[in-house]
């Protein structure tokens, strides 16, 4: 299979994905600005949408969506407690912090990062973002990871906005529990490896 990532974009989660349930994999940067990927190819021929990640997997198909890439890379190796069983409850409780994780602070994020939005607007945006940080500190403070004591891909995606937060100089400590959850997060080999393999450490 092949990943279309941008260094530090949502891409980030899935290739953290792919790496900790050890799958091969080749690589493909994409510049989001003209359309093209590193090999000169256009990029919307691959996703229409325009945007990363997508995964092209082995038989041509093409999957995109952050949410989606990492349960499908979780599921190639069931073993690998990347995600429950499809259809248990648990596997609902996965899906539901991935689509909170996606909603409530990937597109949180989004403003944050753009010079059209207004200080006062960021100022709103960041309140707002606080008050989802804060959700997942009262969560983490009796479990090592989101779903409790296994990681899983959750924690990819959530390791991916924490970067964001770390890029926009965000105090985490007041968040304990979610700071010494980051620090857990990039203790993991899996995590460090993606992080150098696109130029972000």
């Amino acid at each position: 299979m092949k990943l279309y990532y941008t260094p530090g974009a949502c891409s980030l989660a899935p290739h953290m994905a792919i790496r900790e349930a050890g799958l091969s994999y080749d690589l493909e940067k994409v510049d989001l600005q003209a359309k093209t990927t590193e090999s000169g190819s256009n990029y919307l021929e691959v996703n229409p949408k325009g945007y990363v990640p997508a995964l092209q997997l082995d038989d041509g198909e093409v999957l995109t969506e952050a949410g989606v890439l990492l349960q499908y890379i979780a599921d190639q190796v069931p073993g690998s407690g990347l995600a429950p069983a499809a259809g248990s409850t648990e596997r609902y409780r996965l899906m539901e912090l991935i689509h909170f994780i996606s909603t409530e602070l990937h597109k949180g994020f989004g403003p944050l990062f753009s010079p059209s939005v207004t200080d006062e607007a960021k100022q709103a945006q960041m309140e707002l973002i606080k008050k989802r940080l804060a959700y997942l500190n009262d969560l983490l403070a009796d479990r090592q990871w989101l779903m409790g004591q296994s990681f899983t891909v959750a924690d990819c995606y959530l390791a991916t906005v924490l970067s964001w937060a770390q890029h926009l100089k965000m105090d985490l400590s007041a968040w304990p529990n979610l700071a010494a959850y980051a620090g857990r997060v990039m203790s993991r080999p899996a995590i460090l490896d993606t992080f150098k393999a696109e130029g972000l450490m």
